[in-house]
């Protein structure tokens, strides 16, 4: 059974905009979107506007689940408590800027704070017992597919239990005594992003050992569109888990719904959800992210752009990892100069270890000024194929095959298929899968 809580009354007072901007990780976020060319607030008309009237309008905030805690705190109160949880994990603080947007120059954007939930529900005196951490880890400085050892975090003496080390699942005895598990991470709506595949087994972990999961959720900055191939069974792991399109259109609450309704955990396992669903969302409402969901996704456009370069991290072409531009550009030593202009040489950092081509001048594309996707593209794919001087090394079949949900795709770009031949394979699965998912959704 699954419940859903709604807020009905707003309790902030306060004025905010639509969209929460995209920072960097830090305890205050300062990046505006305004590169996306999509301004969230634009100051000086507001300051104009302030002028002809006494008062500011009040713009609907977004109040993702988290923000609820009128909502959840009584759901929590007097239980022992496990969180699945990373940095992204946070309850937004929401000040008065009414003073401040009238000095030019202040951003309202710049003016986002948080703090998280973890430490907010230690401070509320609730029973935290333990935190469960995703690919990443806790504090989300893991690199991709690194796998992230149990420790103890050293703010608040709790014990951390990866999900991304000998285990993908809570144990039974890592949920002994658990009498509730919370589910709150920021998810970007593509298959291949492991966190819905934790959901998973956060979820079959939860039914086995007969403890309620809270799912706190967060809208999809992905979530305007549904399109990718769809997973084949037969290549099932880590990297997807379900039979679902690349882009599912999603939020992780849906989501849960949705892995709940058509019987995924197996053995006719069915969780017992609550969800805090987030207020004033649609799936086409524009959301940029405050805090970067994982160490290669520093801002909107690489959120935009994942669900298309992530088929590189299948191939010989580095999609800017090892640099400060990951997955907003690609490239390779293997590319012809005259007809890939952009130079860039991947380096160890944060995130990137052992990023491909380390060291080496890689000639590519630079796709930051991009206007925002509504579909996946795949002539960068198909071009880079075509382009490359390493056709016979060009996939890692086995990574590719994982990363894509099919080994169709590969055998037709070997086959000269063109983007829209391919995608017109696609469409049978996604008008099926879009039918499914009508069924779950909690969003318009």
């Amino acid at each position: 059974m699954v419940f859903i809580r709604n807020a009905f009354k707003n309790t902030f007072l306060f004025f905010f905009i639509l969209f929460i901007s995209c920072g960097t990780g830090t305890e205050i976020s300062s990046q505006t979107i305004s590169d996306d060319k999509k301004t969230i607030v634009n100051e000086k008309s507001v300051i104009a506007e302030n002028k002809k009237q006494d008062s500011l309008d009040v713009l609907a905030p977004i109040i993702v689940g988290a923000n609820q805690t009128e909502l959840y705190l009584p759901i929590l109160k007097d239980k022992k408590v496990a969180i699945v949880g990373n940095q992204t994990s946070v309850i937004f603080k929401y000040p008065n800027i009414k003073p401040l947007l009238q000095t030019e120059g202040i951003s309202a954007t710049s003016l986002v704070q948080y703090t998280h939930i973890v430490d907010s529900l230690l401070s509320r005196n609730i029973n935290v017992q333990k935190v469960f951490a995703p690919e990443h880890g806790f504090r989300g400085k893991a690199d991709a597919g690194e796998l992230v050892a149990d420790e103890k975090d050293i703010k608040t003496g709790l014990p951390i239990v990866s999900l991304h080390g000998k285990n993908k699942k809570p144990s039974a005895e890592a949920l002994d005594d658990i009498e509730i598990v919370l589910f709150d991470i920021q998810d970007v709506g593509a298959r291949f992003y492991t966190y819905i595949s934790t959901l998973h087994y956060v979820m079959q972990a939860c039914a086995e050992n007969d403890i309620p999961l809270l799912i706190l959720d967060r809208p999809n900055p992905n979530g305007h569109y549904i399109d990718g191939p769809t997973l084949e069974p037969e290549h099932t792991s880590f990297v997807g888990v379900h039979p679902i399109p690349l882009v599912h259109g999603m939020t992780i609450g849906e989501y849960a719904k949705m892995v709940n309704g058509e019987g995924w955990l197996g053995n006719d396992l069915k969780c017992k959800i609550e969800i805090i669903p987030v207020q004033n969302y649609t799936h086409q409402t524009y959301y940029s992210l405050s805090i970067r969901p994982s160490p290669n996704l520093p801002n909107d456009r690489s959120i935009n752009l994942y669900p298309s370069l992530g088929f590189f991290e299948g191939t010989t072409i580095n999609a800017g990892r090892g640099t400060e531009k990951q997955f907003q550009i690609f490239g390779s030593p293997d590319f012809p100069i005259d007809q890939y202009d952009f130079a860039y040489t991947p380096q160890p950092n944060f995130g990137s270890k052992y990023p491909k081509h380390k060291g080496e001048v890689c000639y590519g594309k630079d796709l930051r000024k991009t206007e925002r996707l509504n579909s996946i593209n795949l002539q960068w794919l198909l071009d880079a194929y075509t382009n490359s001087t390493n056709k016979e090394g060009f996939f890692n079949t086995k990574s590719f095959t994982i990363h894509a949900g099919t080994k169709k795709l590969q055998q037709q770009i070997e086959q000269g298929y063109t983007a829209r031949e391919i995608k017109k394979t696609w469409m049978k699965d996604l008008e099926k899968f879009k039918k499914t998912r009508a069924q779950y959704l909690l969003y318009k």
